[in-house]
């Protein structure tokens, strides 16, 4: 879950293009910063606790010769305390070589008690370490290339691993390898980089190679080359990205949560206008899977993790709406606790915004197993998710840089909602005019988040008077509940306020017990089969002097004589409203965190792309 950046090339000001690269994966982990560059022979390492701030500031101070080639890191604890000694990049007993590392080293302990035993001295707590300490051995004091040393090394790791590595022996070259945790590879004019995600080296090039599990990397600056770990070279396409340096920018928002808020719209009409053709027919260009299979489908399996789970429940209610088929959902750390009935005729859909995410990518391997096909919808081209799946659905919202989801949720029920339209399409259980309604809704809703935007101040007003409060809970009902679950983990991600998001019914069964005039209690209410229900929930709240902020349907006059304070939507089919729904909730959230002074972007304990188990 950390961040990792490399260069290698022709350029000396590689300390600003290492920080400046790294700070745009800050959002992978921020508890600690470091950087490695070599220069005439010599290992120069900074690191500190903190975020990279702390790390550009005491460079300043720093007399450092220019260099051509390094390697920077920042930092999500797993294992030891974000100090300085065991911040990244760790070194060997000598100073001559300097590893950083995404991932975990399952048997550290092991190998480090060995290394101990040869004479080796530690000095952080951290499972990387054994890393530079297993190439220092291998290396044999540089009387061993590097890529073959630290092949050597990883094949008695057992793990996790994106890593890049200097040598002082090997001063223009840049090694890196991957298991199960992320790393590209960037192509540029007389230099290379590698980087944890796209956006770090989207200012520099456009063109990146996708390294498999189990593959090693070299780079100079003029020269690049892939191999397996037993030395065998591989063949990798070039890619072009089309995300750019601005998609990454603030451009003047105030926060990266609030732009990707606010860019939802803009999103949404994307989606739309790529997958429905003019005479309405729904679109997956990238469908590798044959309509006879989902004809044949008996059930679907969901699996997901945080937000995305949060849209993946939604989509359950979603497709038993309008389909025959089945559908269970599961969280994907939980799945492996279970003896799942899944065989091949289940349908196993992941939702990954990162296509990264661990747990659920233990998951889809686990259903391979089984025989079921896999059907990803993912953010993120050219991910291990991606590419072990049978099928998958591109989500196109952009690269979302606020550690709390947003554009990125949207873009998910969305893109769910489309693939639920034409699999009962696909599977003639949809009436043509059930089809063309919806999908005319559909391409109305960017003009409604528009319209939905519009209340951000009138959030704020309200998030002024609450966010004070130890507490709050979410209700919602039906298509609204998994919006209630989305709407608590927002407030909790940002605001640090507890907040529980639980089903209306549910209430009488135990949360109704911490209400009381001081409890905010935020009500989802539009207009729907499930309106009546929630505005007799929301009587029951107000019998108790709760703080009801409902969310409902423009024009309500019932919810506002009942509510102390209401936002709403404009009007739209119940089973889409979530869509507008999420906006209201995550400006509730950011204004909130606003209000009570916390690191938006930032916050403490999160990282954006969970890739450790």
């Amino acid at each position: 879950m950390c961040g990792i950046v490399g260069y290698v090339g022709k350029k000396t000001n590689v300390l600003h293009l290492l920080i400046e690269d790294l700070q745009k994966l800050e959002y992978r982990g921020y508890d600690s910063a470091g950087i490695a560059t070599l220069n005439e022979g010599h290992l120069f390492v900074e690191k500190h606790p903190g975020k990279i701030a702390i790390l550009k500031e005491e460079l300043k101070h720093k007399q450092i010769k220019e260099s051509t080639v390094g390697i920077a890191h920042t930092r999500w604890a797993t294992h030891g305390r974000p100090t300085q000694a065991n911040a990244h990049p760790h070194v060997d007993c000598h100073q001559n070589i300097a590893v950083v590392h995404n991932g975990i080293i399952e048997n550290f302990n092991n190998l480090k008690s060995l290394l101990i035993k040869k004479g080796h001295r530690f000095s952080s707590q951290t499972d990387t370490e054994v890393l530079a300490h297993l190439i220092e051995e291998e290396l044999k004091g540089g009387r061993v290339v590097l890529e073959d040393a630290v092949c050597r090394a990883l094949k008695k790791a057992r793990g996790a691993y994106a890593i890049g590595v200097l040598s002082r022996w090997e001063p223009e070259k840049l090694v890196a390898a991957r298991l199960g945790s992320p790393l590209i590879v960037g192509i540029g004019e007389k230099a290379h980089y590698i980087a944890s995600d796209i956006p770090a080296i989207s200012k520099h090039t456009s063109k990146v190679i996708y390294p498999k599990d189990g593959e090693l990397i070299t780079l100079t600056p003029t020269h690049w080359h892939i191999t397996t770990l037993n030395k065998k070279p591989t063949q990798h396409k070039i890619h072009k990205v089309d995300w750019s340096y601005k998609d990454v920018a603030k451009d003047g928002y105030e926060k990266f949560m609030l732009k990707e808020i606010h860019e939802q719209p803009t999103v949404i009409e994307g989606i739309l206008q790529r997958r429905l053709l003019s005479k309405g027919e729904i679109c997956f260009e990238e469908m590798s899977l044959s309509a006879a299979f989902f004809k044949e489908v008996k059930r679907i399996f969901i699996v997901a993790c945080g937000t995305a789970y949060h849209a993946a429940f939604f989509l359950k209610y979603f497709i038993e709406h309008l389909s025959a088929i089945p559908v269970e959902v599961d969280i994907g750390s939980e799945l492996r606790y279970r003896r799942p009935k899944i065989s091949k005729h289940v349908l196993v859909l992941t939702i990954s915004q990162s296509g990264e995410t661990a747990d659920t990518l233990a998951s889809l391997r686990a259903a391979k197993q089984k025989g079921c096909r896999v059907v990803s919808l993912c953010n993120v081209m050219g991910s291990t998710i991606e590419r072990e799946s049978d099928a998958v659905i591109y989500t196109h919202a952009g690269p979302e840089i606020g550690v709390a989801s947003t554009k990125a949720y949207t873009a998910q029920m969305l893109t769910g909602i489309l693939f639920a339209l034409w699999l009962s399409q696909t599977r003639k259980e949809i009436p043509r005019q059930t089809l063309r309604k919806m999908i005319s809704q559909l391409r109305s809703i960017p003009k409604k988040m528009k319209w939905v935007l519009k209340q951000e101040k009138e959030c704020a007003r309200i998030a002024s008077k609450i966010a004070k409060a130890e507490s709050a809970l979410y209700l919602g009902r039906s298509f609204n509940y998994p919006s209630a679950l989305e709407g608590a983990l927002k407030n909790k991600e940002i605001s640090y306020m507890h907040a529980e998001g639980t089903a209306a019914g549910e209430m009488k069964h135990g949360p109704i017990a911490l209400i009381d005039s001081s409890f905010p209690v935020i009500c989802i209410c539009p207009k729907g089969e499930s309106y009546e229900k929630m505005i007799s929930n929301m009587k029951e709240v107000e019998a108790r002097q709760g703080r009801i902020i409902a969310i409902a349907t423009q024009g309500d006059t019932a919810v506002k004589n009942i509510a102390e304070e209401v936002l709403f939507i404009p009007q739209i089919q119940e089973e889409l409203s979530p869509l507008l729904v999420a906006l209201l909730l995550q400006l509730l959230a950011y204004t909130i965190a606003q209000a009570k002074g916390c690191d938006i972007d930032q916050p403490r304990n999160l990282a954006k792309s969970v890739t450790v188990e």
